[in-house]
């Protein structure tokens, strides 16, 4: 399991428990790790793209 996909299954674990539970707080706070998680999916999908961008520019 590389890096994204493990921060998309931590992400979707966190949604899918939110939806699960009552508490509003650690609902609050799951959705706002699993954001925290796809922000870092975004960095570093990002970051890949640039990379390979700059190889195909050579």
């Amino acid at each position: 399991m590389n890096t994204i996909q493990y921060l998309e299954d931590q992400a979707a674990r966190a949604e899918r428990l939110a939806k699960r539970i009552t508490d509003a707080l650690t609902i609050e706070k799951l959705l706002t790790f699993a954001g925290e998680r796809r922000r870092e999916i975004e960095v570093i999908g990002g970051k890949h793209r640039r990379a390979q961008l700059r190889r195909t520019a050579r």
